[in-house]
């Protein structure tokens, strides 16, 4: 696991650092080839999710989520964003590649076992396809926005 991948890792909500922590290093190790995961993005403050949500809207380029400040699991600690990174430099959204050439690509084999540990992908949404997106099932922004927060800013589960 490389060193932002950690970093990323140890700013999420501290009940999934350790379960983020074992699916990428199951990830790592049923991608036997060439490529490894990289955690792109995990918590999200609300400054970076406007940010992300003007994009397309009030500000240049395409639209990356439709969630605004609060509306996104990101702010709470409980996703991440993926990619691939192959040979130790180059970053990849290939979802069809096969690095490990084991007939299965890389990527759905990391959407399994993400899957296995209770975690929903954006791959699998019907409007807004988040090929990228991973986050803990059964959890929803309005719910959680509800919650009281400790005082590293996390909000406080039952």
């Amino acid at each position: 696991m490389d060193k932002y991948t950690k970093q990323r890792i140890e700013k999420l909500h501290p009940t999934v650092r350790e379960e983020v922590t074992k699916v990428i290093e199951e990830c790592d190790n049923a991608l036997t080839g060439r490529a490894k995961i990289r955690v792109t993005q995990g918590l999200r403050t609300f400054e970076e999710q406007d940010a992300l949500y003007a994009q397309g809207r009030t500000k240049p380029g395409k639209k990356v989520t439709n969630a605004k400040a609060g509306q996104s699991i990101h702010n709470y600690g409980f996703a991440v964003d993926i990619c691939l990174i192959i040979d130790g430099k180059d970053a990849s959204w290939d979802t069809k590649k096969d690095w490990d050439n084991d007939k299965i690509a890389d990527w759905y084999e990391c959407v399994k076992i993400f899957a296995k540990h209770g975690w929903e992908w954006g791959g699998n949404w019907k409007t807004f396809k988040d090929m990228p997106h991973f986050e803990k099932r059964n959890l929803s922004w309005r719910s959680l926005s509800k919650l009281k927060k400790d005082k590293n800013g996390y909000v406080i589960l039952k």
